[in-house]
């Protein structure tokens, strides 16, 4: 399973969301390496840098349900009750932590 947390330097939202992220791995027993990628190195693929910071991909797939980068700026997802927030919703990364480890195992 490859986990990516994308983010730009200065995000304000970057440690919530890589604290949320450890706290799925944790709930669901998924020992799995968190690649750190800012979108600010020299050395990040165009592809990821045009992602919303901060963006979390699982195999690939954005947590948020995005099918392609919407540009490089702070970026909010939706709650189950419709109000938005700067990092993805607890729910948005269970299901697609789970959904992955059900790939990777069958």
């Amino acid at each position: 399973m490859r986990v990516q947390l994308i983010y730009f330097d200065g995000c304000p939202n970057a440690d919530g969301a890589r604290n949320e992220l450890r706290a799925a791995l944790a709930r669901l027993s998924i020992a799995t390496r968190i690649e750190e990628i800012s979108t600010t190195a020299p050395d990040v693929p165009a592809e990821l840098r045009r992602w919303g910071s901060p963006t979390i991909l699982i195999d690939g797939v954005d947590v948020g349900g995005d099918s392609a980068p919407s540009g490089a700026s702070c970026r909010l997802y939706r709650r189950g009750d419709g109000r938005l927030q700067g990092i993805p919703p607890a729910p948005l990364i269970d299901a697609m932590l789970s959904r992955a480890r059900r790939v990777d195992s069958g």
